[in-house]
């Protein structure tokens, strides 16, 4: 047993078992296995079936327990996905036939993650459920990239918004800019331009540092710095491709102070 199983029976004895009959809609960080909480952990070990996204990391999947069948149920852009209607549909089928449900999504599955959806699915289904949060890459991606989304002399707030959606020029940006504060953009990359100058119209400085964080936490972690006006076409040049995450605000630039201090504590 590894110390990670050890450290099981210490949970919560009404949270510690995933019952047959029973969903579990889990968020599985944004891809480092280590980022799992326990009860997800829990989760994937003793799952009948796991139905999954594209974002859960292939080493978060090797962690299930040799009983696990695995079912994707992933949006794929472009391609053919399962619609959100089927895949709740899915998960009920799936618990009413007694076996013990995990809904494994990346990150968190409640923040831009359509568990809600999934939630009030199974509560109208009669499926008893439980909503298991995960680290969203909306704080994964900056910390791996050395950014604080806070700091006292700097800001008090962070904005998180999905940039999925933004062709529809309805929606209003300004309010998002002239808050001051951070702004952590997901599903953005596609909508970047639209975005960074709607955001320069209300006010956001074009100089305004930002960074994109593709692949936040895997083996394939990749970190643009720019600036606003410029982030979109480096993006571009750089060949950058989702998932990532941009971050766009002063606190951007906090990233060199602590590369330099990363740097010197791996030189002690």
């Amino acid at each position: 047993m590894s110390s990670t199983d050890d450290a099981l029976p210490g949970l919560h004895d009404d949270m510690s078992a995933l019952a047959p009959g029973h969903v579990w809609l889990a968020g599985a960080g944004p891809g480092d296995p280590g980022l799992l909480t326990l009860y997800a952990y829990a989760a994937l070990r003793s799952a009948d079936v796991i139905v999954h996204d594209a974002l859960v990391d292939k080493r978060v999947l090797a962690l299930a327990g040799a009983q696990a069948k695995l079912e994707f149920a992933g949006k794929r852009g472009g391609r053919p996905s399962a619609t959100q209607a089927d895949i709740s549909k899915r998960l009920i089928e799936l618990a009413k036939a007694g076996l013990r449900v995990l809904r494994l999504k990346g990150g968190d599955p409640c923040v831009f993650g359509r568990g809600g959806e999934e939630a009030i699915a199974l509560a109208a289904a009669g499926v008893p459920f439980r909503i298991i949060p995960g680290v969203t890459a909306g704080l994964a991606a900056p910390a791996a990239a050395l950014i604080p989304l806070t700091m006292r002399e700097v800001n008090r707030a962070v904005i998180f918004a999905a940039g999925h959606g933004a062709e529809d020029d309805a929606y209003d940006w300004g309010p998002l800019a002239r808050a001051g504060a951070p702004i952590v953009l997901y599903m953005v990359l596609h909508n970047l331009d639209r975005i960074a100058a709607a955001l320069m119209r209300a006010g956001r400085a074009p100089k305004t540092p930002a960074a994109i964080i593709a692949g936040a936490t895997t083996l394939n972690q990749r970190v643009l710095i720019s600036t606003l006006e410029r982030v979109a076409q480096d993006a571009r040049d750089q060949a950058f491709e989702p998932p990532a995450v941009v971050v766009v605000g002063e606190i951007v630039g906090l990233r060199n102070r602590l590369m330099g201090a990363a740097k010197e504590e791996t030189q002690l």
